[in-house]
């Protein structure tokens, strides 16, 4: 991110990650446990250089009076993730990327980087960062981002009903994966819209 320090950089990341998973902003202590600063006084001077560049917005009288510019965040691509952790939590988030274009048919909420072949076939390989956008509502046919208990993984879903889901690698060396919705813990992430790849 243009102009912050490093420092500066990872309370932002957070401060939006906390937005995220619990609807609100954190607190200037909670800054302050996270980071390892001795009061909340010191969380207070980072988010007042975050405030004057520009990147947030303080609002005096409340704890949780931050709020974030959007335009200067960025979208998270998120990298390993760690396991049974929120897909958008700090630990997982890589680094953000500005990507304005419209060039996917919804909005992309998080690009999620490829591990592994098990969807080559339809052109997804390592190292990819594919497009996701957070909405559950999808069909068979669709390449989603599934988690299956603390597990994150990308798939085609094939078949989705109360009692079994399917999940397809595309990639012949692969089998199926079968989850009983009532016995295992399963969730769908969000849909891939796209992929993109760096040459370099």
């Amino acid at each position: 991110m243009k102009n912050l320090t490093t420092r500066q950089s990872e309370i932002l990341t957070f401060i939006s990650d906390v937005i995220s998973n619990e609807g609100m902003p954190p607190t200037r202590k909670e800054i302050a446990l996270k980071f390892g600063f001795k009061s909340a006084n010191s969380a207070e001077e980072h988010l007042k250089a975050l405030d004057k560049k520009g990147y947030i917005s303080l609002q005096g009288g409340t704890s949780r009076g931050i709020s974030i510019n959007k335009s200067f965040l960025g979208i998270p691509i998120v990298g390993s993730v760690a396991a049974g952790s929120p897909l958008l939590a700090v630990e997982n988030v890589e680094e953000r990327i500005e990507f304005n274009g419209n060039i996917f048919s919804d909005s992309v909420d998080y690009f999620l980087r490829v591990k592994g072949d098990s969807m080559n076939e339809v052109g997804i390989v390592e190292g990819d960062l594919i497009a996701i956008n957070k909405r559950k509502d999808v069909k068979p046919g669709d390449i989603v981002v599934a988690r299956i208990n603390d597990d994150v993984t990308v798939k085609t879903l094939f078949h989705l009903d109360k009692t079994k889901v399917i999940l397809r690698p595309e990639n012949k060396n692969y089998k199926d994966i079968e989850i009983n919705p009532s016995t295992e813990s399963f969730d769908i992430e969000g849909k891939c819209l796209g992929v993109l790849r760096n040459y370099n």
